[in-house]
């Protein structure tokens, strides 16, 4: 399930862009300017954000600098009252991928949404190189230091969510939330379990490891 944070300092447009989102089944988070959308994006895994440009403090501009700074590929749709070309220009120069006009309408907005996931998932290559170790999505196989390891899904999941991000920590809930989905039943120890295996599995690869941050969840180091 995507998983998207609006941001925008007007709370109308916020429930507005939440509930149809919502209603068509994306986990939604919300924050009201950018300084409180830098706090969400750090504790929550986002597949895309939606900016609005006009906000006090750091305005949508600087928040799409700073979440590209943090991430290259996480998807950003810019929306905002101002329909100048040069605002447009402004917004791709910055790093986003789409730029829709306010007022929003509902259904055209889900059509963007739906096009930036596709986009995002078919530009992918669904191949994870790390020096000379390969994470293959379609056949969920591992291959470095002459192996060829086919993992069990979740497994794959899970090391695929944590080396995509490296650096970047996530809560067992969170991983629970992607890996497992909401609806599951199945307690956050599994999490630890699995993790457990990863790093049995590859405890002589130097070439990345998976660390436990106390009280927070688990990240993932590339040392190349």
């Amino acid at each position: 399930m995507f998983r998207i944070l609006v941001v925008d300092d007007d709370k109308s447009t916020r429930f507005f862009l939440k509930e149809a989102l919502e209603l068509d089944h994306y986990i939604v988070f919300c924050a009201k300017n950018g300084e409180e959308a830098l706090d969400v994006y750090e504790k929550e895994y986002i597949d895309l954000a939606i900016v609005d440009i006009m906000m006090p403090n750091v305005d949508g501009y600087e928040l799409t600098k700073q979440l590209r700074m943090t991430n290259k590929d996480l998807l950003i749709l810019m929306i905002s009252a101002k329909q100048l070309p040069e605002d447009r220009k402004k917004g791709f120069l910055v790093g986003i991928d789409d730029y829709m006009s306010k007022p929003i309408d509902a259904e055209e907005l889900l059509l963007h949404v739906k096009a930036l996931l596709h986009r995002g998932r078919a530009a992918s290559e669904r191949k994870l190189v790390i020096g000379d170790v390969s994470l293959d999505y379609d056949s969920l196989t591992v291959e470095g230091h002459g192996q060829r390891q086919e993992l069990p899904q979740k497994e794959f999941l899970l090391l695929y969510k944590l080396l995509s991000s490296p650096n970047k920590i996530f809560t067992k809930i969170q991983l629970m939330d992607e890996i497992w989905g909401v609806a599951c039943d199945t307690g956050v120890e599994t999490v630890t379990v699995h993790i457990g295996r990863l790093r049995k599995r590859f405890e002589d690869w130097d070439e990345f490891r998976i660390e436990n941050i106390r009280g927070l969840g688990y990240k993932a180091i590339r040392n190349v």
